[in-house]
């Protein structure tokens, strides 16, 4: 395995966060803190508690997890498709780095920021509400596993865009719906019975109840499940991926 070369990707793509620190890191954090202050604050004070937690404190986990799908996304899917823009993309091709050094370069890279993201607005909601971490353990490893995930899903995306319109399309149409669909903001519970089970069909559902039951122990679905689907997931974006380097779509287009 040529390590130097997954490094010197993941450096270049890490050195780009830094130059874009307002639009990559600062600006995700802030626009969350806006949800916190709208939902959890103004919103949430006239509500009563979910399943014994505080609104204010049920929400963090959606918030974290609505962040974290778009920013592993864009991030990931930018990373790719500008070499491809700019025509720079030959120069990673020729390198002597293999198909599982280039992913795991800009997959890594991108899914590093999203976790520091997640973990940054973390530390923000303890300026809006107090909150318990149920599971420290599993909330980590639902955070990496997510990040992973939608950061090779927006490694696809990136591939499979031919302009930066199209870069926007998926996230904008179709994850940050199903986001808010999931349960972000409230159970799915609280749903009359047959939306509860129209509701199980959105994948993010898994997502963020995994995710919510690391933090307070609670979960719209079997955590088990929850992980499970997150895992399947991930091999399913692994299988494509393979499947684009194997035949070569549009990676030199």
């Amino acid at each position: 395995m040529n390590i130097h070369g997954i490094r010197a990707i993941y450096k270049f793509e890490m050195a780009r966060t830094g130059r874009t620190l307002m639009q990559s890191i600062a600006w995700p954090v802030i626009s969350t803190c806006l949800y916190f202050i709208v939902f959890g604050t103004a919103i949430g004070g006239r509500l009563g508690d979910i399943e014994g937690v505080s609104y204010g404190a049920f929400i963090i986990p959606g918030l974290i997890m609505l962040s974290l799908l778009s920013e592993s996304i864009s991030n990931a899917s930018f990373g790719i498709f500008f070499p491809k823009f700019s025509g720079t993309i030959y120069e990673v091709l020729s390198a002597p780095v293999s198909a599982f050094e280039i992913v795991a370069g800009y997959v890594g890279a991108a899914a590093t920021k999203s976790v520091i993201i997640g973990l940054l607005i973390l530390i923000t909601a303890r300026f809006f509400v107090d909150y318990e971490i149920a599971h420290p353990f599993w909330m980590i490893g639902f955070l990496i596993l997510t990040a992973l995930t939608f950061s090779m899903f927006g490694f696809i995306i990136g591939v499979w865009a031919d302009d930066f319109q199209k870069l926007q399309i998926i996230p904008l149409m179709v994850i940050t719906p199903l986001t808010f669909l999931g349960g972000a903001f409230y159970s799915i519970n609280m749903l009359p019975e047959f939306w509860q089970k129209v509701t199980l069909f959105n994948p993010v559902v898994y997502l963020i109840s995994g995710f919510r039951w690391a933090f307070y122990g609670v979960a719209d679905v079997n955590v088990g499940i929850s992980l499970a689907m997150t895992l399947l997931f991930l091999f399913a974006c692994m299988a494509a991926v393979w499947w684009i380097f194997r035949t070569g779509y549009k990676i030199r287009t």
